[in-house]
C-alpha cells in the first residue's frame, strides 16, 4: 500500500520533517516515490513552517494513498491557510 508520511530529517533537538508519497513496507527515513513537501516543527524567524503540494498530494490520495494522521492534519492547515 502507498501511504503520505513524513521522514525525518535534521539535527539532533533539532527536527525538520519531508512530506513523502511512500511504499508502506519501506523505512521512516528510506526510498520514497515522491517528496510533496516539508514540515518544520522549529521554525524561527523568516523561515517557512509548513510547505505542501496539495494538488499533488490529492493525485497520490485519487490513486488509492493513504495519508497518515498526522499528515491529514497538515493538510487541513496548508489548506485554511490556501483560503485566507
Amino acid at each position: 500500500m502507498v501511504t503520505i508520511r513524513l521522514s525525518r530529517g535534521g539535527a539532533k533537538k533539532r527536527p525538520f520533517y519531508h512530506i513523502v508519497v511512500t511504499d508502506s513496507r519501506s523505512r521512516r527515513d528510506g526510498r520514497y516515490l515522491e517528496r510533496l513537501g516539508y514540515f518544520n516543527p522549529v521554525a524561527t524567524g523568516g523561515e517557512s513552517k509548513l510547505t505542501m503540494d496539495l494538488e499533488r498530494a490529492d493525485y497520490w490520495i485519487s490513486q488509492g494513498a493513504q495519508p497518515s494522521a498526522r499528515v491529514e492534519n497538515l493538510m487541513k492547515q496548508v489548506r485554511v491557510g490556501a483560503e485566507a
